[in-house]
């Protein structure tokens, strides 16, 4: 693998890490569960860990924008399918909008490294 393919899966574990996190943070109950809340903050340390690997490749901003983008649609789809939480049509039209934008950022910004 080359150095770019290395960040971009950096990022994708990051982001993984983060909505594992996430979820975990949904079944700790506000920290009152002791098991899901360590399962979180092991999983946030590996998603900003992951994030600063990034870092060194790509600007702060713009691996900020794939990842929380990126975050924001899997988890509304772990939401989805394990918490049955179910969206709207506008909360789909928006989670779309955000692919198309992380998209954009990755297909023709001269910003990321390709």
């Amino acid at each position: 693998m080359n150095g770019v393919t290395l960040t971009y899966a950096a990022l994708v574990a990051a982001i993984v890490c983060e909505v594992i996190g996430t979820s975990f943070l949904q079944q700790s109950q506000q920290f009152t569960r002791w098991v899901p809340t360590l399962l979180m903050a092991v999983f946030y340390g590996a998603a900003f860990y992951l994030l600063s690997i990034t870092l060194r490749t790509i600007p702060v901003g713009v691996a900020y924008a794939i990842w929380s983008g990126l975050g924001i649609v899997l988890i509304s789809a772990v939401d989805y399918v394990f918490f049955r939480q179910t969206l709207d049509l506008a909360a789909l039209i928006g989670l779309g909008l955000i692919i198309a934008g992380v998209l954009v950022v990755n297909l023709f910004s001269k910003t990321v490294g390709h």
